[in-house]
């Protein structure tokens, strides 16, 4: 096929910025998870690689729990289980204990591991050579359960297969609970946003890896096992939540139980409001990067989101019943909570003890959501919370919004892509036009047959019978404090689902706040939970979740959160409740999860 050419490539130090920031921001790895040690153009568009025949999906029975199993197949596991499009570059054996995940006690059991490639191609645009690439981790001794992990960020690597189980510094991984679980790179071989560039690599990344991989996988794990999993699972968080949320929509034939954390299932809208956020914090920056670029740094002194994160816990923290350094009752901090009137105004120089009223107008539009120039909304709203100086927090709103969105918004989301046409990093995000570029995330147009906002969102999200009907079941987690994918967002979508169900979703989809959080873990909260184990519970045995127990990791704990409170106790524990309640508090010790109920 010939080429078909785009305008030249913008500079590779936009590519290679965004790649380095993939690392410390959920991308490429475990969705959010801890990350693992392991040892206008019109030519004819490529036709997307045809789905591997769907397995026949069963209407699971209430209360039937999976089955445990042995592995029978390893080594020959290649031959078994050839699948037209499947290539397996490697089947070995890996020995018990082999393979560590950090902050994990536990040694990783006994298992086989597959890897491969489906649907190898040339790209048209760029020449490059893409594929999907994989790993399968299939243990030894099997629960019975298939898990899908989703990776965070542009995807582009083979994150560990290891089953996040949700939250900060876990415990347990779903390959330690026994399940088989599959990692993919989502159709890239690299975490730069210059994939965007082909049209199959952005479907695939969007929403077509999964679609391939999940029958290929249940055709493996038949082989290996000698029968199809019981029971399938997906997970992940950031990204990885938003490929939760799209797979509820496209794909709830297909799991059982999708745990989607802190979701960013409007990722385009959520990236370009990042670009609106650079364009808002440059004019109260103070100084200058060595590039001679404005240092978006200086925009807010970390004394300065200290400032404001106590003046919304003086508002807001007592609301739930006690002052404990959370605001659990975010609705009610909507109203209490005034950034105008409730933190010191500067008279004079910025010193840490107030902000300038330029300040505050800027951190009021970035909180109330991005906007055009005539007011139209082009992202959610952000609620205010304690967690706002967290380094999370910080990292997304001044550092990866100018490197890591930019890309993403200039090659993956834009269409036609504007990358390779304007500079990059912080240059791309302040020439973006919210009036004109914006719209490009809605666009189709030659080659680029969909438009982002139709390959990376979940259709219908609020509309989910399938996965009601078949009886399968959704939890979804939000840290309220997360700085780029808005919790806002995600209780929206909630609400959209209540309705369109009646007025209660409760029966199989539940979302689960977290007060403090900043993006899927950090910031002064309670983030180390296990949401897969009352998943597969609400599945197997129809206990749906009331609560969910968190525990706060101060000193002590097997990855300390450095953010917690020295007021804290250093195992603190909270109930997260499912949206629209909150923890209240109703008994005697304050560090306690049984001294709370969700009302």
């Amino acid at each position: 096929m010939a080429r078909i050419e785009l305008p030249a490539l913008a500079p590779a130090a936009f590519l290679l910025s965004a790649a380095t920031l993939l690392a410390g921001c959920g991308g490429g790895g475990s969705g959010g998870f801890l990350p693992v040690a392991s040892g206008t153009s019109t030519p004819a568009a490529t036709p997307a690689p045809a789905a591997p025949a769907q397995p026949p999906a069963s209407v699971p029975v209430a209360s039937t729990q999976a089955q445990p199993g042995k592995l029978l197949s390893c080594e020959d596991l290649a031959a078994k289980a050839a699948l037209a499009g499947t290539v397996y570059t490697s089947v070995t054996a890996v020995a018990a204990g082999a393979l560590t995940v950090a902050g994990v006690s536990a040694p990783v059991p006994a298992h086989c591991l597959v890897k491969g490639k489906m649907n190898e191609r040339t790209g048209p645009v760029d020449g490059q050579t893409y594929a999907i690439g994989f790993e399968f981790r299939l243990p030894v001794d099997w629960n019975g359960r298939f898990f899908y992990q989703a990776n965070g960020g542009l995807d582009g690597s083979v994150a560990t297969a290891t089953g996040g189980i949700g939250g900060g510094g876990p415990r347990s991984t779903a390959l330690h609970m026994g399940f088989a679980v599959i990692s993919s790179d989502a159709g890239h071989p690299s975490p730069t946003p210059s994939f965007g560039l082909d049209p199959q690599a952005r479907l695939d990344y969007g929403y077509n890896a999964v679609a391939q991989l999940t029958p290929m996988a249940k055709n493996l794990i038949a082989k290996a096992y000698g029968r199809g999993p019981d029971r399938s699972y997906l997970g992940g968080c950031s990204n990885g939540g938003r490929h939760a949320m799209v797979a509820a929509s496209r794909f709830a034939d297909q799991y059982d139980g999708i745990l989607a954390g802190d979701p960013g299932f409007n990722l385009p809208q959520a990236a370009v409001a990042q670009l609106y956020g650079v364009q808002q914090y440059v004019t109260v920056t103070t100084a200058n990067t060595p590039a001679g670029k404005p240092d978006l740094q200086t925009a807010f002194t970390q004394a300065e989101l200290n400032l404001v994160a106590k003046a919304v816990a003086t508002r807001c923290d007592a609301l739930d019943g006690l002052v404990d350094g959370i605001v659990a009752d975010v609705p009610k901090c909507r109203t209490a909570f005034s950034l105008a009137a409730d933190v010191p105004s500067c008279s004079g120089t910025r010193d840490g003890s107030c902000l300038t009223d330029t300040q505050k107008t800027v951190l009021a539009k970035v909180f109330a959501g991005a906007r055009d120039s005539a007011g139209s909304s082009l992202y959610s709203s952000f609620p205010f919370d304690a967690g706002i100086n967290g380094a999370n927090w910080r990292a997304w709103k001044f550092a990866n919004s100018q490197a890591l969105d930019t890309g993403a918004v200039g090659f993956v989301f834009s269409t036609l892509p504007l990358g390779p046409s304007r500079p990059s990093g912080i240059d791309f995000a302040l020439a973006f036009s919210m009036d004109a570029d914006a719209p490009s995330i809605y666009a189709a147009s030659g080659i680029y047959t969909q438009s982002a906002m139709s390959f990376m969102t979940p259709p219908n999200p609020t509309r989910l019978a399938t996965l009601r009907e078949r009886g399968s079941k959704l939890l979804v987690y939000h840290g309220t404090s997360d700085p780029v994918f808005s919790s806002d967002d995600t209780a929206n979508w909630y609400e959209g689902l209540r309705a369109d169900n009646g007025g209660d979703a409760t029966s199989f989809a539940r979302y689960f706040p977290v007060p403090g959080m900043n993006h899927c873990a950090g910031g002064p909260t309670t983030d180390q939970f296990d949401m897969l184990t009352p998943l597969v519970a609400w599945v197997e045995q129809g206990k749906a979740p009331d609560s969910i127990l968190a525990t706060a990791r101060g000193a002590g704990a097997n990855v300390v959160n450095t953010e917690i409170p020295a007021s804290w106790s250093a195992t603190r524990t909270r109930p997260l409740c499912p949206f629209p309640k909150v923890a209240t508090y109703t008994g005697s010790n304050p560090e306690d999860a049984a001294s709370f109920s969700c009302k």
